[in-house]
């Protein structure tokens, strides 16, 4: 995710898929039975990643009439944690979904426990549908750093943090969508007086994180985000970037716009709390809007950008890698490149995801168009900013517990913003940096 080049993400959606090439890797011999290719993904069904891969598996399975797909749902915190340890065995899958970044993709292609897809990616010309900026998380160099190197993962849509929101508790409390972010605490204000919590959020899991981060980046550009994700510089964490998001976060906890029992909560009952309309917003990214068009059915909902910021989370999303140990790399190889095609690019976006090489005319879902149309506002001002706990192995659960002390109020900023830095410090000393 090292950036750069915004304009080119949804450029990308108008390139056709080049013809296939031929793969680097021999299929292994036939035997008597069907072959079986092992897939892992954390997406929802009703995600638009979910319902895109899911028609994926039946296309790769009618033109690979000789092979079984097995297909495995494990959760985001599950891959998250095992990884490492799975890929070094004999459990390890053909092909799976990936978080993408140093802490993750970076340090297992540093471990050898993940195939160069280089050859792959020029032969079947997936290079040519992830262009500049989206290439940035599926290559990694011999340190594990993202930006370059060689191929190790595929990514197929892009992704962003944004604020949902309620629209009919916007109508009742006479809440505008803020374009300031002197409007934004306003707003927060007027539904704090009510007697509502204006945001949802998730302290157990990442949307915590995402939010200090959001508000770090409020005061942050570009060469901020690139010494911070991708050791350019020199990040000092009592700077004023991460000090307004410590402190300003902490204040929201304060006011009442988090919930101050929000540390033990899951992701998905913060999803769940929105979908039964318990908050008029939600600060999250746009994996979950395939999910809220599909299953919020008693109210009118939409998004906004988060006010007073140029850039946000995101990037290219989760990438399909190839574990070293993989068995059968020609057909993990044949599906990732069914995943790139346009049948299910264009189904990808008119389910609420966002799609990187689909036809934009073939786009005609309303709710969809929106999605789209703030991801590439967001991409032509370089906005993407990556995610906090990408820089060094270990630092999500740092993340968590650095958020989670600020909501309990065991730590003031200062401090949380120390136990930050100190893991940080740490990494770039073992890359010799």
């Amino acid at each position: 995710m090292i950036k750069k080049s915004g304009v080119a993400a949804l450029a990308a959606m108008v390139l056709a898929l080049t013809a296939c090439g031929s793969g680097a890797e021999s299929p292994p011999a036939q035997s008597d039975g069907p072959r079986v290719l092992k897939l892992w993904h954390y997406e929802a069904a009703e995600s638009a990643m979910g319902k895109a891969w899911a028609e994926a598996i039946k296309k790769f399975e009618a033109s690979h009439p000789n092979v079984k797909v097995e297909f495995e749902e494990k959760s985001f915190e599950q891959i998250q944690k095992t990884a490492s340890m799975v890929l070094n065995s004999d459990e390890a899958p053909d092909v799976m979904e990936y978080n993408k970044g140093n802490a993750t993709a970076g340090l297992l292609s540093k471990q050898g426990l993940l195939t160069d897809l280089s050859a792959e990616v020029t032969g079947r010309g997936w290079d040519k549908l992830l262009p500049g900026g989206l290439q940035t998380t599926a290559k990694y160099d011999e340190r594990g750093v993202m930006g370059s190197g060689k191929w190790y993962g595929i990514p197929n849509y892009g992704e962003f943090v944004m604020v949902y929101y309620n629209k009919e508790l916007f109508e009742k409390h006479e809440v505008e969508v803020p374009t300031t972010f002197e409007e934004f605490t306003a707003a927060l204000d007027t539904f704090v007086k009510a007697g509502v919590t204006p945001i949802g959020t998730a302290g157990a899991e990442y949307p915590a994180q995402q939010i200090f981060y959001q508000l770090a980046l409020s005061k942050a550009d570009r060469a901020w985000v690139d010494s911070f994700q991708a050791y350019q510089g020199k990040v000092d964490f009592h700077g004023p970037q991460f000090t307004y998001g410590a402190q300003t976060f902490a204040d929201w906890v304060a006011k009442g716009y988090l919930d101050k029992n929000s540390a033990g909560v899951k992701a998905e009952d913060m999803g769940v709390a929105f979908m039964n309309g318990k908050h008029p917003m939600m600060i999250s990214g746009s994996w979950w809007y395939g999910r809220f068009a599909s299953e919020i059915k008693d109210f009118a909902w939409g998004h906004f950008l988060f006010p007073g910021a140029t850039m946000a989370p995101g990037s290219s999303g989760n990438i399909w890698v190839v574990p070293e140990k993989s068995e059968n790399k020609d057909l993990a190889y044949d599906f990732i490149d069914i995943t790139m095609s346009k049948e299910i690019q264009n189904l990808l976006g008119n389910s609420g995801g966002v799609p990187v090489a689909a036809d934009p005319a073939a786009i005609t879902d309303a709710k969809s168009k929106e999605l789209i149309e703030s991801f590439n506002t967001l991409t032509a001002r370089d906005g993407l900013a990556f995610y906090p706990d990408w820089p060094a192995p270990g630092y999500y659960d740092v993340m968590v517990a650095a958020t989670q002390n600020l909501i309990n109020g065991s730590k003031q900023p200062a401090a949380m913003l120390d136990e930050l830095a100190q893991p940080y410090e740490d990494n770039l000393a073992d890359l010799g940096n």
